[in-house]
């Protein structure tokens, strides 16, 4: 059984009471919703798996084409891989058994000097990246600052500049620029996934989060370092 989009769930609700819930309880009952079937049980996989969500996905992927992972298959190659193996790889998912590949390392040069690591995942991996970000997102960004615009939907650098202005003209006359330091190669991942684990119920998904955290990096050499190896 396919679990109804964000949009399906809101026309559930009815004008009349979207209106007396305003958008924040609005998103709580689309994550809750998101998050367990009728029953109670937890099956956000199945919402991560279902179809309206999974094609969302893949448009996605294949509109922002990028480079090939390990595998060497390119984002355009995606509808064709989908379609001889959805079926396993459904299969997986739902089993919580899905493994995947280790990303392809590209160093790049940054703008301001220095050089930044890039992880390239394979085109499959995501696909369910992207699924999971989409469901994710859901039972996450309603509960994040108003203040944060960074990698978030409906959100852009323009609102961003525009909220910053407002400052200013309100007296404000300080900027303070702050950068974590390769914070993705230094996060805690247990107590990462002790935080997520707040939200979300659905052990499947979890362990999915986690092998992708430790999924590997195949090095220039080709050789597949794993986190913590180069410590």
């Amino acid at each position: 059984m396919d679990f109804m989009n964000s949009e399906q769930m809101l026309m559930g609700l009815g004008a009349s009471e979207l209106r007396r819930c305003g958008n924040a309880v609005a998103d709580e009952f689309i994550a809750n919703r998101l998050a367990e079937s009728t029953t109670g049980e937890h099956r956000l996989m199945e919402s991560i798996c279902a179809v309206d969500n999974r094609r969302a996905a893949r448009r996605r992927v294949v509109g922002n084409n990028g480079a090939p992972g390990v595998d060497g298959v390119k984002a355009r190659e995606l509808p064709g891989v989908l379609n001889r193996c959805w079926g396993a790889i459904k299969t997986s998912l739902l089993d919580g058994t899905y493994e995947p590949m280790p990303v392809r390392r590209k160093t790049i040069e940054k703008p301001g000097g220095g050089t930044r690591d890039l992880g390239i995942p394979i085109v499959q991996d995501r696909f369910v990246q992207q699924a999971m970000v989409q469901v994710l997102n859901a039972l996450f960004d309603h509960t994040f600052s108003d203040s944060s615009f960074g990698y978030r939907p409906g959100r852009s650098q323009a609102q961003a500049a525009e909220r910053a202005r407002g400052y200013i003209q309100r007296g404000a006359n300080h900027v303070v620029s702050i950068d974590l330091s390769k914070f993705f190669d230094r996060v805690n991942h247990d107590r990462l996934m002790s935080r997520l684990a707040k939200r979300i119920k659905d052990k499947r998904v979890l362990k999915l989060i986690r092998a992708f955290l430790n999924s590997g990096i195949q090095l220039e050499n080709n050789e597949i370092a794993y986190p913590g190896d180069e410590a």
